[in-house]
């Protein structure tokens, strides 16, 4: 026999109006004394207004006509509006098969959201054969003028649908995000999304405002020349072995008090502190995989508590640089290799590893995480990893993991 059986009726019962304490218990109280299997029930409130959607079996043996006289009464008593909509049963049974599509996550997150960002995104997934279920604000609610810097919002959409053409609607989401100052990331709705154990972060500009070596450059007077590489070798226009080893040479001589100093006036990016406390507060581990260097990431492990660092080391002689790399050179595929070592070490999935970084040499490691986000990074590095957050800190991390600021102690 069907689960639902040919003498049985199902409702739709659509409740909204203001809410207050005992509603739902109210309710459902009813009901309980009424032969009815609750087959689907959603509770959402916006601006302390209620919207409860139940979905209910009511057995051959139950009078449809006393359960929703004695429910309409209820919702009149208080102040409820109520509305009952029949569903047919071959209905229910395709809305049940369609639990098997795939399922997806689109998290929009910004300085703001607003209806024209909604509508853009939502146009794209109609189009390609995603139907959205589910829309909930992970975000704090907004003061009503709240012109802050560091302000954020974040909506999280659940999808089902397989996507007509993947490519060309994350060519979409690109060109919305440009547009409208926002960005978008798209996930398959996993196992592993929501068991990730590890989080490893590059570190200059990502981490950190600052290019550390830029910084080093400045202090030996060959700022402009070495600040020139850096950038060409963030974009990927040249190689980052041959980039590294030009401007660690402009280095030589410069005394090794210096990077004392220059560790003391590095700042983080928004939103980093609070990301590394929330992390190790739900036990994550955290990792700096870098093509910087490791004095600067010793220096952010005992400030950010971070339990690993792999950084390239610059070789000082008698005081002062030498103008060489000491050991083996840190670079894109280095950083892919330290990923999968960490987490082979602790016997996890790659899955569950999330990597962020703003550079085209911290691309393999994006690639090797489940989840690689480029953080604030150039148009190649951005289009070329699957999840991008520019508009706002390093916390937006903990959106793109399902967290809402409600449940953050931070």
């Amino acid at each position: 026999m069907n689960d639902i059986e040919s003498d049985s009726e199902i409702i739709l019962i659509n409740i909204s109006g203001s809410d207050r304490p005992g509603v739902t218990a109210a309710l459902m109280g009813i009901l309980a004394d009424y032969p009815v299997r609750v087959l689907d029930i959603s509770q959402a409130m916006v601006h302390e207004n209620l919207a409860l959607a139940i979905l209910i079996k009511l057995s051959g043996a139950a009078d449809s006509a006393a359960v929703l006289k004695d429910l309409l009464y209820e919702a009149h008593q208080l102040e409820l509006r109520v509305r009952f909509q029949p569903v047919p049963a071959n209905e229910y049974q395709q809305w049940v098969r369609g639990e098997r599509q795939s399922a997806y996550v689109l998290t929009l997150l910004g300085r703001r959201v607003t209806a024209a960002q909604i509508a853009r995104i939502a146009r794209v997934t109609t189009q390609h054969a995603l139907n959205i279920e589910d829309i909930v604000r992970l975000s704090a609610r907004s003061p009503l003028h709240d012109e802050r810097e560091e302000s954020r919002a974040c909506l999280e959409l659940s999808l089902r649908g397989e996507p007509s053409d993947a490519d060309a609607m994350k060519a979409a989401f690109l060109s919305i995000s440009r547009e409208m100052d926002i960005d978008i990331s798209f996930q398959e709705d996993n196992f592993y999304r929501r068991n990730r154990r590890l989080v490893v972060f590059d570190m200059d500009s990502t981490l950190i405002h600052e290019e550390v070596i830029d910084e080093l450059a400045h202090e030996a007077g060959v700022g402009d020349q070495v600040a020139a590489v850096t950038e060409a070798a963030m974009r990927g226009d040249i190689d980052f072995r041959d980039s590294l080893a030009q401007r660690v040479a402009c280095l030589k001589g410069l005394d090794e008090a210096v990077l004392a100093r220059v560790a003391e006036r590095l700042t983080l990016t928004e939103g980093a502190e609070r990301l590394m406390k929330t992390l190790q507060t739900l036990g994550y581990r955290t990792a700096v995989i870098s093509g910087g260097f490791d004095f600067f990431g010793y220096h952010l492990q005992r400030r950010l508590e971070l339990d690993t660092v792999y950084a390239n080391r610059l070789e000082i002689v008698d005081g002062r640089l030498t103008g060489q790399v000491a050991g083996p050179i840190v670079d894109g595929e280095r950083k892919a290799q330290l990923l999968e070592r960490l987490a082979g070490e602790m016997g996890i999935d790659l899955a569950q590893v999330i990597a962020v970084g703003d550079g085209a040499n911290d691309l393999p490691m994006l690639r090797s995480a489940g989840l690689g986000i480029a953080f604030h990074a150039k148009p190649l590095v951005q289009k070329s990893a699957r999840q991008a957050i520019s508009t706002i800190g390093l916390d937006g991390v903990l959106y793109l993991m399902g967290m809402n600021d409600a449940e953050n102690p931070h």
